[in-house]
């Protein structure tokens, strides 16, 4: 009896193991494996309206952007994997340059929308593809993690290639979460300033909202051994991969942007890294925005807000 006890057990503690690695094997496709269309939480749709004016500022820049001849550049990262980016060199040389940084599962052109308004400012336009993203290489996403290095690497590029002195970074969803925590590492005195829109506090915080709202579970143990297997395939955890704790040695003036509506990445995320954040700063609440939709519903004001803190940081 105590036999067939013991061999009952064991199969259910198999069943569960197997069923515990799928599970986990299912979410890294989800979350990490490059390439997965996937579906997240950011609560019920909402109608919002644009003003005609923002409509008029928004479909110029797509036009003008859609009209650009990019130049492709390309870079090697520490790990040697090739990365791709799109350039546009301002016809008036001033020495300024912004990296422009896209969201998850998105890409560079992405970032078009907010192009034009630094063409206009005289900035040269720097469009990366994150690693595991567009016509960059790599398999897994990075979240901003190991794409802080890279971005390391792309400031050295315009600084050395195109001789940028005064160098902007500004990302929005992973993005903004990629430039915060770039804001940590020894970046060259050339980087002015970093504009943060709608950026998750850590991965690990992030996942854990998702697996809540999309499957109604808890982080442990599925997120945990998820970061696991990250960790084994990509090279990094969730865990590690946070904003919030590189952003506290950020020395750089820092303009955090967040939805007052975003239930994608929550606004207390916002909330939570300006508190944190080392250096000056500045925090803007749009009222009414859900995520990453601020510069769409507030366009005058953004590019209004987005002017003053150039003005300062450049003239720092």
């Amino acid at each position: 009896m105590r036999g067939k006890i013991i061999i009952v057990a064991s199969a259910l503690v198999i069943l569960l193991l197997a069923a515990l690695f799928l599970a986990v094997n299912y979410f890294y496709g989800e979350s990490v494996k490059r390439g997965v269309e996937v579906e997240l939480y950011g609560g019920d749709e909402i109608t919002q309206d644009v003003s005609i004016e923002d409509q008029v500022i928004l479909e110029e820049a797509k036009q003008w952007f859609n009209n650009q001849d990019l130049q492709i550049i390309e870079l090697t990262s520490n790990d040697h994997l090739t990365l791709q980016a799109n350039f546009i060199e301002n016809d008036s040389p001033t020495g300024k340059a912004v990296i422009l940084a896209h969201g998850y599962r998105e890409q560079s052109e992405n970032m078009g929308d907010y192009a034009k308004f630094y063409y206009d400012q005289g900035f040269d336009i720097l469009l990366p593809d994150a690693r595991g993203h567009g016509e960059s290489k790599g398999e897994y996403i990075g979240y901003g993690w190991h794409d802080r290095l890279d971005y390391l690497k792309w400031i050295e590029l315009l600084i050395k290639e195109y001789e940028a002195e005064q160098i902007i970074l500004h990302g929005k969803s992973m993005g903004a979460s990629l430039v915060l925590m770039a804001s940590g590492e020894k970046l060259p005195a050339e980087v002015k300033g970093i504009v943060a829109d709608s950026g998750y506090t850590s991965v690990k915080e992030e996942l854990s909202y998702q697996l809540k709202h999309l499957y109604n579970l808890p982080s442990f143990p599925l997120l945990d051994f998820t970061s696991l297997m990250t960790k084994i395939r990509a090279g990094y955890t969730f865990e590690e991969a946070s904003a919030i704790e590189q952003v506290k040695h950020n020395k750089r003036p820092l303009l955090i942007i967040h939805g007052e509506d975003d239930e994608l990445v929550p606004t207390e995320m916002a909330q939570q890294l300006f508190a944190e954040a080392g250096g000056n700063k500045e925090l803007w609440i749009v009222p009414n925005a859900a995520h990453t939709k601020g510069y769409t519903l507030a366009t005058s004001e953004y590019q209004e807000r987005l002017t003053k803190f150039l003005n300062d940081a450049l003239n720092e």
